[in-house]
């Protein structure tokens, strides 16, 4: 696989693994559609590391759950906006929370 294919599939995985639109995808990479679509995301350090981060949730709750979390509001706020504004330190805190609670949503978690 080449290097441009393996971005573009690591960024397809990030946007499947959250339930991502591609705007917001890209608003995370901060990146355009054009460069997205053609896998020149050799800037981003961030999507590997958001790869990494997400391995242990997805194994532990699944995809299904981490979709519904990310829209959710919690104590960081909303994932989702944590993301798209790029401050992946709140992001990182907010998957800490949910690590914490044995990776379960509480009620009323969701909007």
């Amino acid at each position: 696989m080449t290097g441009q294919a393996a971005h573009s599939e690591r960024a397809a995985r990030l946007m499947e693994l959250l339930g991502l639109t591609e705007d917001e995808l890209c608003r995370t990479l901060d990146t355009d559609p054009l460069t997205l679509l053609s896998g020149q995301l050799d800037h981003s350090s961030e999507l590997p590391i958001l790869l990494a981060l997400l391995d242990e949730p997805a194994a532990q709750a699944g995809p299904k759950l981490l979709r519904r979390w990310v829209r959710a509001n919690g104590p960081h706020g909303r994932p989702i906006d944590a993301l798209i504004r790029r401050d992946f330190a709140a992001f990182e805190d907010a998957l800490a929370d949910l690590a914490e609670c044995g990776f379960v949503l509480r009620a009323g978690g969701g909007t």
